[in-house]
C-alpha cells in the first residue's frame, strides 16, 4: 500500500521558516519523481516544485525559487521543503505527491499538512 506522509507543518510568525517532510512507503521511489503542492481556503490546489531522483529540480514559479528549496533523500525515501521569509499568504494545506517519471500526472498524494503564517 503507497503512503505519503507530510509532517513539519504548523504555526510560524512571517519571517520564519519551516521544514516539511514527506515520507514514502509501498512505492519504489527511485521511479517517482516528488513534488510539493499547496491548497488555501477558496483557492485552486498550487503546484509548487518537483524533484526527480536524480535531483533535477523543477518550480511552479520562478519566484518560489527564492523562498522554498526541495530536496530529497533517496536512501529514506522522504523528500522535504525548506520553506524560508513565510508570509502570511503563504498559509495553506501543504501536499506531497507521487509522479512516475513516465507519466505527467501525480498520482499518490499524502493527507496533507497545515502551514499558518501569522502576521
Amino acid at each position: 500500500q503507497v503512503q505519503l506522509v507530510e509532517s513539519g507543518g504548523g504555526l510560524v510568525q512571517a519571517g520564519g521558516s519551516l521544514r516539511l517532510s514527506c515520507a514514502a512507503s509501498g512505492l519504489t521511489f527511485s521511479s517517482y519523481a516528488m513534488g510539493w503542492f499547496r491548497q488555501a481556503p477558496g483557492k485552486e490546489r498550487e503546484f509548487l516544485t518537483s524533484i526527480t531522483w536524480g535531483g533535477s529540480i523543477t518550480y511552479g514559479q520562478d519566484s518560489m525559487k527564492d523562498r522554498f528549496t526541495i530536496s530529497r533523500d533517496n536512501a529514506k525515501n522522504t523528500v522535504y521543503l525548506q520553506m524560508d521569509s513565510l508570509k502570511p499568504e503563504d498559509t495553506a494545506v501543504y501536499y506531497c505527491a507521487a509522479r512516475r517519471i513516465s507519466l505527467s500526472n501525480y498520482s499518490r498524494w499524502g493527507q496533507g499538512t497545515q502551514v499558518t503564517v501569522s502576521s
